[in-house]
C-alpha cells in the first residue's frame, strides 16, 4: 500500500534519518517511537506529503486516500460540533443537497409532463442510489457513536467548536478522521488529549481498523494493545519488527546481545589472524602468506553493534521538610464557572506521604481541584494546609508559562534561590540539556524538551507535597519511566493528575475518580480503578431492564461520600480489623479441614479420643463468632462508605 525507499532527511548538515526503507501493508498497525527530536512527526509529514525530503522516494497505491491527525488544527468559526464532524463527509453532503435541491424543483415545478421533469425524477433516483451507496443513510448515527465514543455528550453536539478547549477541539478533528474511509491513518500524539475511557475506547476502534494505522505515540500501553509492529527511530537509523512495543524492545535486547557476542569472537579471530601476519612478515619464506592473510582479512565484513540511544534525565525529588501529619483538608469545596458547576460539595484529606491519583474524564474537575489547592482561584469551601507545607505544582500547560524569548540557562537563573543558583548548569545537564544547549532560546524547544525544562524548573524551590497536572504529555517513553521512578522514590506528598494508564501502575496508592460535580475513592492504584468501573459496568449492563426509580436508588446506595479526617481515621481501623478477621478465618478453616481428614482417616482411633473432639468443637464456635465479627465490621465499613 505504501513504500518508502532510501529516505534521507538533514538539518544544518546533520542527519536526522538516512537512507530509511520499510514497507506498509493492509493491516499493519505500526507503533513509530523514538525519543524526542528522533524524526516521528518529521516522518508522518513526509508520508502525509506536508513535507519533502532530501533524497528517497515514497509511492502509494492508486486511489488511496490517506487520513493524518496533526498536532496544529484549523477550525471555521461558527459551525457546531456535529457540523464539524460532518465535514468528514464531503460527498455525502454533496450528494444530501443535490437531492435537496431536486426535491425543491420538483415541489414547486408544475410541469410534470415535460422532458426536465422526467429528466430530475431520473436524476434523483441516481443520486439517491449514489447516496446510500456511500453510507449516506448511516453517516448521522455513525457520527453520534464516534463522539459519544471520543467522550462528548449528546448535549454537547450543537455547542459551537470555538467554546471547546484545544483538547477537545483535537478529538473533533479524530473524530473526523475515523469517520472519513482512509485507508491509511497517520496519527501523531493521538491520546494526549484523551481521558482514559476514551483511550480504551480508541485502542478498540483502531484494533478493528483494516487498513495502514502509524502512530507515533509515548503511551506504553496503547502501542501494545493497539499495535502490532514497531518502528524505531533512533540516532538516524530505522529499526523495524513486526513485534508490539514491549516485545520489540525484548526482541531488540536480544538481537543486540547476539550482535556483541558476534563481535567479540570476530574481534578475537581478527586480532590472532593480525598476529600471524606479525609473525609471517618477519621471515622472507612466509611473505606470500602474510600478504594472502592480509587480503583475507581486508575482504572480512566487519560486524556493527546497533547503536542505542540510552541518554536518560537524571531526576530526584528531594524532600524540603517534613510537613505534619495532614498535609491538605479540603472541606465542602465547590466551584462553578457561571451557571456551570465543576465541583459540588467536595471534602477530602490528604495526610502526609500519600500517593494519589486524580482520574476521570476530560472536564470533570480534576485540573480545578489542582488549581483550587493552589490558590489559583476563587472558590466556596475551604482549602487548608498543614504544618510546613510546602507545595510544587506542574500544570498541565506548564511549557506555556515559559518565556520563549529567553534562554534555557536565563529561564533556570531567574527562577533559582541563593543556595542552588551556582547548580543551575549542572541541574540542566541532568535534564540533558549540556553544553551550548543552554544558550539555546526556550522558543525552539520541543513539546517534549519544553516539559523537561519545567520539570527541571520545578526542583529549584523547596517542596515536601507535589501536584502534578499531566506531566507525562510530550514526554517520550524512556523520560517517562525515569520520571515514574522518581515518583516512586519520592518520599514526599504526591497528588497526581493523568490519563497514562502505564505511568499510573503501580505509583498511586488511593486513587479518586471526579464524576458529575462529585468524587469517588478507590483504595488501590489504576488497574483496581479500571477492575471495579469494569465490574461496575457489568452490574449495569445486567439491571438495565430495572425501572429507573429503583436505579436510581441502587445508585446512591453505591454512591461513596467523601469522607471525613475522622471518618478516614475510622475506616483505616475497621479495614485492619477486617483484615485480621480475614487471617483468623482462613487459619481456622485450614484448621478444621485438617481435623475432617483426620477424622475420616481415623475415626476409630479418635473416637475414644475425648479432648480431641473437645478442641474440634471449640474451633468451630470460635469460626462462627469470627464470622459473626466479619459481618458486623463489613457492615460498619459499608454504612461508612
Amino acid at each position: 500500500m505504501l513504500n518508502i525507499h532510501n529516505l534521507s532527511v538533514s538539518f544544518g548538515g546533520t542527519y536526522l534519518f538516512e537512507e530509511v526503507t520499510f514497507r506498509l501493508g493492509s493491516g499493519d498497525r505500526v507503533g513509530l517511537v523514538g525519543k524526542n527530536g528522533a524524526g516521528k512527526s518529521t516522518m508522518l509529514k513526509i508520508l502525509a506529503g506536508d513535507f519533502k525530503p532530501d533524497s528517497g522516494v515514497i509511492a502509494t497505491e492508486k486511489e488511496v486516500k490517506m487520513g493524518f491527525l496533526r498536532q496544529d488544527i484549523d477550525f471555521e468559526e461558527g459551525r457546531t460540533v456535529l457540523e464539524e464532524a460532518y465535514q468528514a463527509f464531503e460527498e455525502i453532503k454533496k450528494a444530501e443537497f443535490r437531492i435537496e435541491e431536486i426535491n425543491h424543483q420538483l415541489a414547486t415545478r408544475t410541469d410534470y409532463e415535460s422532458q426536465i421533469y422526467s429528466e430530475l425524477i431520473e436524476e434523483l433516483g441516481e443520486v439517491t442510489h449514489h447516496y446510500e451507496i456511500l453510507g449516506g443513510y448511516n453517516y448521522i448515527g455513525d457520527t453520534e457513536k464516534i463522539l459519544l465514543g471520543l467522550g462528548f455528550k449528546r448535549e454537547d453536539f450543537n455547542n459551537l467548536t470555538n467554546t471547546f478547549s484545544g483538547g477537545w477541539r483535537m478529538r473533533i478533528e479524530l473524530a473526523k478522521l475515523l469517520l472519513q474511509s482512509n485507508d491509511i491513518l497517520l496519527l501523531d500524539e493521538p491520546t494526549n488529549h484523551l481521558d482514559i475511557e476514551s483511550i480504551i475506547w480508541l485502542e478498540g476502534f483502531l484494533r478493528n481498523f483494516s487498513g495502514v494505522v502509524v502512530i507515533v505515540s509515548h503511551d506504553k500501553m496503547f502501542l501494545d494493545n493497539v499495535t502490532n509492529r514497531t518502528i524505531e527511530i533512533s540516532l538516524g537509523k530505522a529499526y523495524d519488527f513486526n513485534k508490539p512495543y514491549s516485545q520489540y524492545l525484548l526482541l531488540r535486547e536480544e538481537i543486540r546481545e547476539k550482535q556483541l557476542a558476534t563481535q567479540k569472537n570476530q574481534a578475537k579471530k581478527i586480532e590472532e589472524t593480525e598476529k600471524l601476519i606479525e609473525k609471517f612478515r618477519a621471515k622472507a619464506s612466509k611473505a606470500s602468506m602474510a600478504q594472502s592473510l592480509i587480503k583475507k582479512l581486508d575482504k572480512v565484513e566487519r560486524i556493527e553493534v546497533d547503536e542505542d540511544d540510552n541518554s536518560v534525565m537524571n531526576i530526584s525529588f528531594p524532600v524540603s521538610q517534613v510537613p505534619g501529619r495532614v498535609v491538605v483538608e479540603a472541606e465542602h469545596v465547590t466551584k462553578a464557572y457561571g451557571e456551570k458547576v465543576i465541583l459540588k460539595d467536595i471534602s477530602l484529606l490528604v495526610e502526609r506521604g500519600s500517593k494519589i491519583a486524580f482520574v476521570g474524564q476530560n472536564g470533570q474537575g480534576k485540573s480545578t481541584f489542582i488549581k483550587a489547592i493552589v490558590d489559583e482561584f476563587e472558590y466556596d469551601g475551604t482549602i487548608k494546609l498543614g504544618h510546613n507545607v510546602q507545595l510544587g505544582y506542574f500544570a498541565q500547560n506548564q511549557a506555556e508559562y515559559l518565556d520563549g524569548e529567553k534562554t534555557l540557562l536565563d529561564t533556570m537563573l531567574e527562577a533559582a534561590l541563593d543556595s542552588n543558583r551556582s547548580k543551575v548548569r549542572d541541574m540542566l545537564g541532568s535534564f540533558l540539556f549540556r553544553g551550548d544547549d543552554v544558550e539555546k532560546k526556550v522558543k525552539v524547544l520541543s513539546g517534549g524538551e519544553r516539559n523537561r525544562l519545567a520539570l527541571c524548573k520545578l526542583l529549584l524551590q523547596p517542596i515536601n507535597v507535589l501536584l502534578m497536572d499531566e506531566p507525562t504529555n510530550h514526554l517520550d517513553i524512556k523520560s517517562k519511566n525515569v520520571l515514574k521512578a522518581a515518583l516512586c522514590n519520592y518520599e514526599g506528598t504526591l497528588l497526581l493528575v493523568s490519563h497514562d494508564r502505564d505511568f499510573l501502575q503501580g505509583l498511586a496508592n488511593v486513587t479518586y475518580e471526579f464524576k458529575d460535580q462529585k468524587i469517588k475513592q478507590y483504595l488501590g492504584d489504576i488497574n483496581f480503578f479500571l477492575e471495579q468501573r469494569n465490574a461496575n459496568d457489568m452490574r449495569a449492563f445486567e439491571t438495565k431492564d430495572v425501572p429507573k426509580a429503583s436505579k436510581n436508588v441502587s445508585a446512591n446506595q453505591v454512591e461513596k461520600k467523601a469522607l471525613s479526617y475522622e471518618e478516614q481515621k475510622k475506616q483505616k481501623s475497621l479495614q485492619n480489623r477486617l483484615s485480621k478477621v480475614e487471617s483468623q478465618i482462613k487459619q481456622l478453616e485450614n484448621d478444621i479441614q485438617k481435623d475432617d481428614k483426620e477424622l475420616a482417616s481415623n475415626y476409630d482411633k479418635l473416637i475414644e479420643n475425648a479432648s480431641f473432639f473437645i478442641a474440634y468443637e471449640k474451633k468451630k464456635k470460635e469460626l462462627d463468632q469470627l464470622l459473626e465479627s466479619w459481618e458486623n465490621v463489613q457492615l460498619e465499613l459499608e454504612g461508612l462508605n
